[in-house]
């Protein structure tokens, strides 16, 4: 997310990838009827409401296969070929439904012209938009104030999303670094004292503070002149970060800036509204699964000797230990010594059956009793052993901070960052956390929870 940002810019693609997929139907049919027979087709046999129903179909593997990530949208070969993906498996499942349901199939032939149709409008659609998005000239001009490591992070940020909506013009330094100096992809344009001198000349439209010690050589004055008059957008690089990158970068944090810019107040109504929906669906949740459960636990029995669930101890809101439930998916001595270790890639202490059930995450199912009991949500940082939370608290500023709501089945950080087993990739989880609890809303609880179907539909993540 930009954070909403980003949101409203794939919201406006998806509308447009909506438009094209729908009208190049139409188009198709126009090829393979012609007008008289598309007319009929549309007219009397509900040809709206079935070009609707498969546009629908094929907009949906667009966001299956991610083609709503900008990241993707770069990569032109990378693009084809999940265009080419999802279109084909949009083709096959209409196929399929076609087969079943003859009365919802729009004209014989018409599928056969149109994917192909389809195909060629998006790639040459996006490619504008990469072209567009990748154009300097384009988008809002940033001037950084600083050179060090974290104006570098805060412009690195930037050249990594062209799709925000920001370039880079350059750096302002506070120190010692000379005009004309390069810094990343990007260069010294000035010092402190000529910044009103550089946003002229480079006809800056926003202003980002990276400078951690403002005192000596920090234009105070020539900002406090320009906030004033409203000529500029200044903002601090913290909030500038966290709004592009929809994390919270640790080095740049001050304690003031989170106090400050921290969530407003939530009503005990809309907090107990939120946890009430959360049971009920994990009430459901847990009905719905059960035949899954119960062949899952089946499963675990033939293959290993021990229980079939697992319970272990985490942390939970307020620091408060309660013991999570999962389905057992290790060997049972797999910590016969007592040690906690993290979890490793294609770790050998997993059985067969464990291996898949968390590929596919059925051995987080259990987890609903969690939530039932009051223990987690649905959505949260998620929970971790009191061993490692001790260790990370110690070397990890702010750890400590994500557990001021409670802990959640799946979470932002989790769909934003692969599976964690260090030090620092817990500390890369820890600034999607505090980006989630300083702006917990519903909205954004069930954008985390859309992607984690995605997520597990595709097995990705899983360790």
């Amino acid at each position: 997310m930009s954070a909403s940002g980003s949101q409203l810019r794939k919201l406006w693609l998806v509308i447009a990838d909506t438009v094209i997929v729908y009208a190049s139907i139409i188009l198709a049919m126009h090829i393979r009827l012609g007008f008289a027979g598309s007319e009929n087709e549309l007219s009397n046999r509900d040809g709206w409401i079935k070009i609707g129903f498969a546009t629908a179909i094929c907009i949906l593997n667009l966001y299956f296969y991610d083609l709503y990530d900008y990241v993707v949208m770069t990569n032109r070969r990378e693009l084809l070929l999940r265009l080419v993906q999802a279109l084909g498996i949009a083709w096959v499942l209409l196929a399929i439904v076609f087969y079943f349901a003859p009365p919802v199939m729009i004209g014989r032939g018409v599928s056969v012209i149109s994917v192909p149709l389809v195909l060629v409008l998006l790639l040459l659609w996006r490619n504008c938009i990469h072209i567009l998005t990748g154009h300097p000239d384009i988008g809002e001009k940033i001037l950084v104030v600083g050179t060090g490591p974290t104006a570098l992070d805060t412009a690195e940020a930037v050249w990594q999303r062209r799709d925000a909506g920001y370039r880079i013009v350059g750096f302002v330094s506070e120190n010692g670094a000379k005009p004309r100096e390069k810094i990343g992809r990007s260069e010294v344009l000035g010092k402190a004292w000529q910044l009103e001198e550089v946003i002229k000349n480079e006809r800056v439209d926003r202003v980002v503070i990276a400078v951690r010690e403002r005192r000596g050589a920090f234009p105070t004055e020539a900002l406090l002149k320009m906030s004033l008059a409203g000529d500029i957008s200044i903002e601090e690089c913290t909030s500038f970060f966290e709004r592009i990158t929809g994390k919270v970068h640790v080095d740049m944090l001050r304690p003031s800036w989170l106090i400050f810019a921290g969530r407003n107040r939530e009503s005990r109504i809309k907090g107990l509204f939120r946890e009430l929906i959360y049971r009920i669906l994990a009430l459901v949740g847990l009905v719905i699964s059960a035949p899954v459960s119960i062949v899952t636990a089946i499963l675990i029995k033939l293959e290993s000797r021990g229980p079939v669930f697992y319970r272990q101890e985490r942390v939970g809101k307020n620091g408060r230990i309660f013991k999570v439930i999962k389905f057992r998916s290790m060997r049972e001595d797999a910590e016969a010594d007592g040690n906690p270790v993290w979890a490793a890639d294609n770790d050998d202490r997993t059985t067969i059956v464990g291996r898949f059930i968390r590929k596919v995450r059925i051995d987080e199912i259990p987890q609903f009793w969690n939530i039932l009991k009051g223990e987690m949500n649905f959505v949260g940082p998620r929970p971790e052993r009191p061993h490692f939370v001790k260790q990370l608290a110690r070397e990890i500023s702010y750890y400590e901070h994500r557990h001021l709501v409670a802990p959640g089945l799946t979470g932002w950080a989790q769909i934003k960052y692969p599976y964690g087993a260090s030090v620092d990739d817990a500390r890369q989880k820890l600034q999607y956390d505090l980006y989630y609890i300083k702006n917990q809303s519903l909205t954004l609880d069930l954008v985390i929870i859309f992607e984690t179907v995605k997520t597990v539909l595709f097995g990705r993540g899983g360790r």
